[in-house]
């Protein structure tokens, strides 16, 4: 019986990686999920036949651990991230540190094939310690791998996503809505097209950058704005300074959770958008898929009545001439 090829996934258990995981386990690959909480990534064994996909313990920043996970497989995938730092440096130990040492690790392996997920906006100058340590990994991948692929997606939406559904949840809760870097311009990309741009950059990506953007681009202000009309929730809105919003953060920094700490503050001051002349979705061959045609059907349950009658706003948002296309 021939072997399978193997494919090492570090952050194969968060929002996106289980979407990779599931692709990946679909072309026949023996799938590592390779994560600090083997427990934790159990639910993604059924994605694959009997001892196809195999949660194992490796932390990126365990030099040891990456080498382990990624000896014998042909293809890596680095997937690792966070928002918040749990304690100071976290940034730069797991988005610079931890990438260099699984770049290194698939060099050292002689890995075909590795795709680094990093974001749109990383960049050494940015008021961001997030974006900054961001850079700072692409250019540790590039130094140690220099055939990898990198993708930049700007943010992520999905059913699992902790962007839309967080704003929903607000929704229902609060009387008014906050709104935070109101200016601030986004271009959400569905995790779906985010993992065929995985599996296609392992395919023939090799070397480039891509930035990931779905075809539509929106202000905060306007995700605000949609969130609250695909809902059915009726709020006022309020713009809120950036002394005050970054005197707030420094309090919920220490709040179980960080919902919003200044460095994600800092985020905003900058747009969150591809980059023109940059290749992107369709230089994978991958159409990209709206807004409108995929969140309303998550969002059903914050509805008023749990979302029995759904407002019919999805075609209006496609044709809609409040969020321009990129």
């Amino acid at each position: 019986m021939a072997m399978r090829s193997v494919a090492t996934v570090f952050g194969g258990s968060g929002f996106i990686g289980r979407y990779v995981v599931k692709r990946l386990a679909a072309s026949g690959y023996v799938v590592r999920v390779a994560v600090r909480d083997p427990e934790a990534a159990l639910f993604l064994k059924p994605m694959g036949g009997v001892g196809q996909v195999v949660p194992l313990a490796a932390s990126v920043t365990d030099p040891a651990g990456v080498a382990r996970a990624v000896a014998g497989a042909s293809l890596v995938v680095n997937l690792v991230g966070i928002l918040s730092e749990r304690r100071a440096g976290d940034f730069m130990r797991i988005h610079a540190e931890g990438a260099a040492n699984v770049a290194r690790a698939a060099a050292a392996a002689g890995v075909g094939a590795l795709v680094h997920v990093s974001a749109i906006g990383a960049a050494a100058d940015s008021p961001a310690l997030y974006a900054r340590s961001k850079a700072a990994g692409e250019e540790a991948v590039r130094a140690a791998f220099p055939q990898a692929t990198i993708l930049r997606p700007s943010v992520v939406f999905g059913a699992e996503d902790a962007f839309f559904n967080r704003f929903a949840a607000m929704a229902r809760l609060l009387p008014v809505m906050p709104v935070i870097g109101g200016a601030c311009r986004l271009q959400p990309v569905y995790v779906g097209d985010v993992a065929d741009a995985v599996m296609a950059a392992l395919a023939h990506g090799a070397g480039r950058t891509y930035e990931l953007g779905g075809p539509t681009v929106m202000t905060m202000r306007d995700i605000i704005a949609y969130v609250l009309r695909v809902t059915g929730r009726a709020r006022g809105t309020l713009s809120l300074p950036r002394g005050l919003v970054m005197l707030q953060a420094g309090f919920l920094e220490h709040v179980p959770g960080k919902p919003l700490t200044r460095d994600q503050v800092r985020l905003l001051e900058r747009d969150n958008v591809v980059t023109e002349g940059m290749p992107g979705l369709a230089a994978l061959g991958i159409i990209a898929k709206p807004v409108a045609l995929v969140v309303p059907s998550y969002l059903a349950r914050f509805r008023p009545g749990g979302g029995k009658k759904a407002p019919d706003v999805a075609e209006k948002d496609l044709k809609s001439d409040l969020f321009p296309a990129h």
